[in-house]
C-alpha cells in the first residue's frame, strides 16, 4: 500500500518525528561491519581493503633505464666510445661493467650495467659509421649528469612501504598495485546480501498484459532490486506480498531463515488499517524510527530484527528499511538511508553520499512544513551564473512522490529548507549526488542546464520565469540557430517572441514565457530541449523559430515532425497565407506544428517581425486549440458564425462576441 504525502507535521509523543540528520545517525550506528573475507584480486573490485598492504620488494628492485639510450660514465662527457655491452628490458644486467671511455647499449625499462652513472637518450647520440667493423663506436653529442634518466633501486615504492591501507576502495588502479607487489589473495569487507519484499493487494507483476480496475504494476522491486545491485549486493527476490499479517510473516521469516543482511520493503508502513509492515517490526524486533522529517519519504521506518531459532541462524541481526510505497519516496529513502547503511557495512569509512553546492538554474518553490530532497539534474560549468566556474542544477519537474519520472535522468536530490516561498535563480543549493555525473557534458557558458545560453541577461530570463508561476498557459521559446548558439551573431527573434507573447497575454488566457532557450541546428539537441519542455515541464505552447527553409541545416521542421502525436495543418495554413502577404518566398517555408501530450508545438520563421505576423493570425482560435489539447469538454462544440457575418465584424473579438451573445469570446471556426 502506498504512503500518504501530506504536510501535516504533529507528532504524538509516542511516534517522534526525526530530522534526516537524526535518522541517519541512528541507521549507521545500528548497522554493523560485516566481517571480512578473503578473495582473489579479480574479485576484490569496488570492495573495501580490510588490511594493510606492503610491499615484499622495492620497486624498481634495480637500477632502470627511463629511456632508450647509452649507460655512460658522467664524467666522460662529449665523445665517440665503444659499446661493448647491451642491456635489454628483461635481461638481468650482470656480468658486463661500464668503465671510463666505455658506454652500453640500454632500452626503456632495461637494467643499467654496474660502473654506469647516466644514461644519454638515443636523440642525443648518433651511430659512427666508419668504425672498424670489428666494433660499434657512438657518438656523444651532450654532457650528462650523474643519476640523469635513471631510475633508482625503490624509487617507487621501498621494500616493506605500505601501498594500501585498509578501508581504502579497491578501483582498478589498486588492482594493478596488488598485483605489482604480488597479492593475488586479499582480505576485504564484503557486501551486504539484500532481500527486496513488494507489499500491497493493488501490486501484480510487471508482465502482467492488461489491468484490472484497482491494480498496477510493480515498479519498486525491480527499481531497489537495480538499485541495491549498483550497491554491489548480492540481492534476493521476496516477491509481492498480500495486505494480509500472515502472508506477509511467512514471507519476512523466509527472508530471515535466507541469512540476509538487511530486508527492504516497499509499502505497508503509512496510517492505512491494512498497513502491516510496523506492526510485525514491531512484534519482531526493535523499531527504532517511524516517521522522518522529510518530503518525500516522511512514512519511512528502520527496525532491526534478531533472528531467534537454528533455522534462522540464532543471533544473527537483520536490518529492516520499510520504505514507503510510492516510487519516488521509495528511491529517495533508499539513496539517503539504505546506501550509508550497505557501505558502513561494507567498511566504509565516510558512508554517506557525496555533497557539492550547486546553483539553481531557475526559481524552485519551497516546501513550508518540511525539508525536500528536489529531484534534479546537476552539471558541471564553467560558469555557474556568478562568473565563476561550478555546478548547476536543473529541476526534472513536477515533484510528485508518486510520480517516477522525476526520477528519470536525476543525478541528484537538491536539500531545499522548510520555508514558504520560492529559492530565486542563483541561489546555492547542497545537493546530494546519487547517480554517476562523469557522463554529463561540460556546457561552457550556459547558466541552464543542458541548454545553450538563454537570450538577454540572466537576470532577465529569470524574473520572467518567477513571474510565471501559476500561469494559465506556459509558453516556451525556441531559437534555432548556428549562428546565434555559436555567439557569433545575437538573438533577434528570441527577445522579439517573447515581447509577443506578453503583450498578448490577456488574449491567450494568462500567458507567461516559463523557458527560453537557443540550439544549434542539429536534430538532436532540438528533439532534447522539445522533449523535456512538453513531458516534463508539461509547457502549453512551445515556438520554435528558425530552421524552416530549404537550406541543408534548416532541420527544425525534422525534428519536429518526428516528435508530434497529431498534425496541426490549419494553423500553418493561416501562417502561410499571413507570410505571403509580405513576401513570395514565404511558399518556401516547411514549417511543422502538431500536438505531442497536452503541448502544442509550432514552428515558426525564424524572420523576427514574422513571430508577430504569425501569432496574430493564429489567435483568433490558439486560446481555444489550447483549452481543447488540455481536455476542456466545455471548449468542443462552440458557435458556428457565419462567414458573411465574420467579414463585418470589426475584430476577431467582435466575432467571438456575435456568436456568442455575450462578452465571452467563443470559437468562430467551423467543426
Amino acid at each position: 500500500m502506498g504512503e500518504t504525502e501530506g504536510n501535516c507535521c504533529s507528532n504524538s509523543s509516542n511516534n517522534p518525528m526525526l530530522s534526516t540528520e537524526e535518522a541517519l545517525k541512528i541507521v549507521i550506528k545500528i548497522s554493523d561491519r560485516l566481517h571480512p573475507i578473503t578473495v582473489p584480486i579479480h574479485e576484490s573490485l569496488n570492495r573495501i581493503l580490510a588490511e594493510d598492504i606492503r610491499a615484499p620488494d622495492p620497486l624498481p628492485p634495480y637500477r632502470a633505464s627511463i629511456k632508450d639510450g647509452y649507460a655512460v660514465v658522467a664524467s666522460d662527457g662529449i665523445g665517440e666510445y665503444p659499446v661493448i655491452t647491451e642491456s635489454r628490458a628483461g635481461n638481468d644486467g650482470v656480468g658486463v661493467t661500464v668503465t671510463p671511455k666505455t658506454v652500453a647499449y640500454v632500452t626503456t625499462g632495461g637494467p643499467v650495467p654496474d660502473g654506469a652513472d647516466a644514461v644519454v637518450q638515443v636523440e642525443d647520440t648518433e651511430e659512427v659509421k666508419d668504425a672498424p667493423s670489428e666494433s660499434k663506436l657512438v657518438r656523444i653529442l651532450v654532457q650528462a649528469r650523474q643519476g640523469q634518466d635513471i631510475r633508482p633501486v625503490g624509487c617507487d615504492i621501498e621494500k616493506g612501504a605500505i601501498v594500501l591501507k585498509s578501508g581504502e576502495l579497491i578501483g582498478t588502479s589498486e588492482i594493478g598495485l596488488l598485483a605489482t607487489v604480488g597479492v593475488m589473495m586479499v582480505k576485504v569487507y564484503p557486501s551486504p546480501t539484500i532481500a527486496v519484499l513488494s507489499t500491497g493487494d493493488e501490486l501484480v507483476e510487471p508482465t502482467t498484459g492488461s489491468l484490472c480496475r484497482g491494480q498496477i504494476r510493480d515498479s519498486n522491486r525491480a527499481m531497489l532490486m537495480a538499485a541495491a545491485a549498483q550497491q554491489h549486493c548480492k540481492v534476493l527476490d521476496l516477491g509481492i506480498a498480500r495486505d494480509d499479517e500472515e502472508h506477509l510473516e511467512k514471507i519476512v521469516e523466509k527472508a530471515i531463515s535466507a541469512g540476509v543482511d538487511i530486508l527492504l520493503t516497499s509499502g505497508g508502513v503509512s496510517m492505512g488499517d491494512r498497513d502491516y509492515v510496523k506492526p510485525l517490526l514491531e512484534k519482531r524486533g526493535t523499531v527504532h524510527f517511524n516517521r522522518v522529517l522529510m518530503k518525500p519519504g516522511k512514512p519511512i521506518t528502520f527496525a532491526e530484527i534478531i533472528a531467534k531459532s537454528v533455522e534462522e541462524k540464532a543471533g544473527k541481526r537483520i536490518l529492516v528499511f520499510g520504505l514507503p510505497g510510492n516510487p519516488v519516496s521509495c528511491l529517495v529513502c533508499f539513496y539517503l538511508f539504505a546506501v550509508p547503511s550497505i557501505r558502513h557495512s561494507s567498511g566504509w569509512e565516510n558512508p554517506d553520499l557525496l555533497r557539492v553546492h550547486a546553483c539553481l538554474s531557475h526559481p524552485i518553490k519551497t516546501d513550508p512544513a518540511r525539508p525536500e530532497f528536489h529531484r534534479a539534474v546537476i552539471r558541471w560549468t564553467k560558469n555557474d551564473g556568478s562568473g565563476n566556474p561550478g555546478f548547476v542544477a536543473e529541476s526534472t519537474g513536477h515533484q510528485m512522490s508518486s510520480r517516477l519520472l522525476s526520477m528519470k535522468s536525476a543525478n541528484a536530490l537538491l536539500m531545499l529548507p522548510a520555508r514558504s516561498g520560492v529559492l530565486s535563480a542563483g541561489n546555492s543549493v547542497e545537493a546530494i549526488v546519487i547517480s554517476d555525473i562523469s557522463s554529463l557534458p561540460v556546457n561552457s557558458t550556459s547558466t541552464t542546464v543542458g541548454l545553450l545560453p538563454v537570450f538577454g541577461s540572466n537576470k532577465a530570463n529569470v524574473q520572467t520565469m518567477a513571474e510565471s508561476e501559476g500561469a494559465e498557459v506556459r509558453v516556451a521559446i525556441l531559437t534555432v540557430s548556428d549562428t546565434v548558439a555559436s555567439g557569433k551573431g545575437p538573438d533577434r527573434s528570441g527577445p522579439r517572441a517573447v515581447s509577443v507573447i506578453n503583450s498578448l497575454s490577456e488574449r491567450l488566457g494568462g500567458a507567461k514565457v516559463v523557458s527560453t532557450a537557443v540550439v544549434p541546428d542539429e536534430v538532436t539537441e532540438i528533439q532534447n530541449v522539445l522533449r523535456k519542455w512538453s513531458d516534463i515541464d508539461n509547457v502549453s505552447l512551445i515556438l520554435t523559430l528558425g530552421g524552416t527553409g530549404c537550406t541543408p541545416r534548416d532541420v527544425t521542421p525534422e525534428a519536429t515532425k518526428s516528435l508530434i502525436e497529431k498534425d496541426t495543418p490549419g494553423l500553418l495554413h493561416v501562417m502561410m497565407q499571413e507570410s505571403l502577404k509580405v513576401t513570395p518566398f514565404a511558399m518556401l517555408s516547411r514549417s511543422a506544428a502538431g500536438i505531442r501530450g497536452s503541448t502544442l508545438i509550432i514552428n515558426m520563421p525564424g524572420n523576427p517581425n514574422a513571430v508577430a505576423e504569425c501569432m496574430d493570425a493564429l489567435m483568433p482560435a490558439l486560446k481555444h486549440a489550447m483549452k481543447q489539447i488540455k481536455g476542456d469538454k466545455r471548449e468542443k462544440n462552440p458557435r458556428h458564425v457565419p462567414h458573411a457575418e465574420a467579414e463585418t465584424a470589426d475584430t476577431w473579438e467582435q466575432s467571438y462576441r456575435l456568436a456568442s451573445g455575450n462578452s465571452e469570446p467563443q470559437c468562430s471556426c467551423s467543426h
